[in-house]
């Protein structure tokens, strides 16, 4: 495995762990998190209050599938769960593009889509 691909699996993880201290050691400064129809957040303290939305309760569920290497992105594809404040579990798929600079992420492309529970994005 990469570096950078490690990289991309102890940002999961950091997730999986509502670690924000891990995650944000792996960001630039100027990190960059677009979550395309749903959020754009620039710089580590927007990044750092999105880890844990306050819609949704406890630790996400997330497996990454496969992991794409190319030039300075790596991209993560796979699937999650989450409970929302409401008690729904949210099913989802995803695929995150990062781009590195140097060793760390300075870019996060998320695109989310629900799958068939009728639950939606918050």
């Amino acid at each position: 495995m990469t570096a950078r691909k490690a990289t991309v699996e102890t940002y999961f993880e950091g997730f999986r762990q509502g670690d924000h201290a891990l995650i944000l050691s792996l960001l630039t400064d100027d990190i960059i998190w677009d979550l395309p129809g749903f959020r754009h957040l620039q710089g580590k303290s927007d990044f750092d209050g999105e880890i844990e939305n306050d819609q949704f309760a406890g630790r996400p569920q997330l497996t990454v599938d496969r992991l794409v290497e190319e030039g300075d992105c790596v991209i993560a594809i796979g699937s999650g769960a989450a409970t929302q404040i409401s008690g729904v579990v949210f099913h989802f798929a995803f695929c995150d593009v990062f781009t590195f600079k140097g060793e760390l992420i300075r870019r996060v492309d998320s695109y989310l889509v629900a799958l068939g529970d009728g639950s939606t994005f918050s």
